[in-house]
């Protein structure tokens, strides 16, 4: 028998962001379709943990700020706090564990913490040499693969089967509550279709400058269009910007749980975005998207796979950078407003 489908208590890491937690949701269904009888805890950051609310197949969560993810340098030099993490994992009695990573994330350093919490199956995608800190690699995986499709090569190179390779997230009634009460607090009738516009994105060289945004809405609020421009707490300021210059729109921020905010781009007729959480949340609900896609990252690794959308982004040769902050001005994003809103409206017609 395959020892991976025998396993019955599974960890499955995955410590990035909640868009990339989402994009897991595939591979975890198909973990559990595989193992019904096992028990799937995923261990996340503070963000990824977050949307796990959205992904049903997620028995526990352990939620741990890791330093071999550590991009800000915010994690202090304290050994004794990786020993904590390594003694953790032990107490839990893992049978396996699926590292996920992107493709340009090493899998061997939270390899070796398995393997020294003593889980004896850990499998992940390598590009380099690791000795046995994995008990499977795989290797040689398209350095453009979209990232759905990688999380499920990975359980496929284990002998799992995997039937339905859709993004999906899975919403309460609670969450449906929510948003109409949002809605109805904003004057929104439940019939009446409106925008969604979502400024913010994890890095400052993804972001659309935020006075074009701010003319996008002006351009949907002159053509009739209700405008929902939404953010999370640590975007407040930015909101406020966009607010000064694009006053007829409605502006929440970090007002809803996930799933309320999932349930809200459920109901709308469009989301424009940069390359951003709600790209994948719009996929998997089946809402349009228009997204100002940067040149930091290659397209086709996270574009929406199954709903209606347009990517915008202007041909440079420095894409993909990668960068976190661009020192040359974004010419990537030299879009104009025109351009979004017309991209918009032929989705929409």
């Amino acid at each position: 028998m395959n020892e991976w489908l025998a396993a019955k208590n599974i960890l499955a890491v995955r410590m990035d962001n909640m868009g990339d937690l989402l994009m897991l949701g595939p591979a975890l269904r198909a973990i559990k379709e595989n193992s019904p009888q096992a028990r799937l805890t995923l261990l996340a950051s503070p963000a990824g943990t977050t949307a796990a609310t959205l992904l049903p197949w997620v028995d526990d969560t352990i939620t741990w700020r890791a330093m071999w993810q550590d991009i800000g340098d915010s994690v202090p030099f304290e050994p004794e706090r990786e020993q904590q993490l390594i003694q953790l994992l032990r107490e839990r009695h893992f049978d396996a564990a699926f590292i996920f990573t992107s493709f340009s994330q090493d899998p061997h350093t939270p390899g070796y913490v398995c393997y020294l919490a003593g889980i004896p199956l850990r499998v992940g995608d390598s590009k380099e040499f690791g000795g046995k800190t994995l008990s499977t690699e795989l290797r040689d995986t398209p350095t453009e693969l979209h990232q759905v499709e990688r999380n499920l090569r990975l359980i496929e190179h284990v002998g799992l089967m995997v039937h339905d390779r859709r993004l999906v997230v899975f919403l309460t009634e609670e969450d449906h509550a929510q948003a109409a009460d949002i809605l109805r607090s904003l004057d929104i009738q439940s019939a009446t279709p409106y925008i969604i516009v979502h400024p913010g994105a994890s890095a400052h060289a993804r972001r659309y400058p935020i006075q074009k945004f701010a003319s996008v809405a002006n351009m949907l609020v002159e053509r009739g269009w209700p405008v929902l421009v939404t953010g999370n707490a640590r975007e407040e300021d930015l909101l406020k910007e966009m607010q000064q210059s694009a006053p007829g729109a409605h502006y929440l921020v970090g007002q809803t749980s996930l799933g309320g905010y999932a349930a809200l781009v459920e109901k709308a007729a469009l989301v424009i975005c940069n390359n951003s959480l709600p790209i994948h949340m719009a996929d998997a609900l089946n809402t349009p998207v228009v997204a100002l896609f940067a040149g930091t990252d290659l397209e086709d690794q996270w574009r929406p796979r199954s709903t209606r959308a347009r990517l915008l982004r202007r041909p440079t040769p420095c894409h993909p950078c990668h960068l976190f902050t661009c020192p040359i001005g974004q010419p990537c994003l030299d879009i104009p407003p025109e351009e979004v809103v017309a991209e918009g409206e032929a989705i929409l017609g």
